[in-house]
């Protein structure tokens, strides 16, 4: 009886078992093979990256919502994701990709105050 449990369980985990992504494996496909790096790709390694992909998107979601104003409004906005970014030491490779959203008037402001610090040198 262990042994019929055990293997259903791997059914569930093989990269058969569709069901338990939700990512479309073509897209994950098609993004690693976009790099020069890579010449071909096993259907396992394609599998786990798509599925470690998955809880990483999750994870990140997850800590953006409760780190955030998520809780309150039931909701998750892209600054609760930005902000976690930056806030997070976990996420902080994400900065670039998710930079806090600032107006065009304050960025030009900042601008010109950098502007005076290196004239005044």
């Amino acid at each position: 009886m262990k042994m019929s449990q055990n293997s259903c369980d791997k059914d569930d985990q093989s990269p058969s078992g569709k069901k338990s992504i939700s990512l479309p494996i073509s897209r994950v496909r098609l993004i690693m093979k976009s790099s020069p790096d890579v010449s071909s790709i096993n259907q396992e390694a394609l599998f786990l990256t798509t599925k470690a992909t998955e809880l990483f998107v999750q994870h990140l979601a997850l800590s953006a919502f409760n780190n955030g104003a998520g809780k309150e409004t039931n909701s998750l906005q892209y600054s609760d994701l930005a902000s976690t970014a930056e806030e997070t030491e976990t996420f902080q490779f994400l900065t670039d990709i998710l930079p806090k959203k600032i107006l065009a008037r304050e960025y030009l402001k900042s601008l010109e105050e950098m502007q005076e610090e290196d004239g005044d040198f």
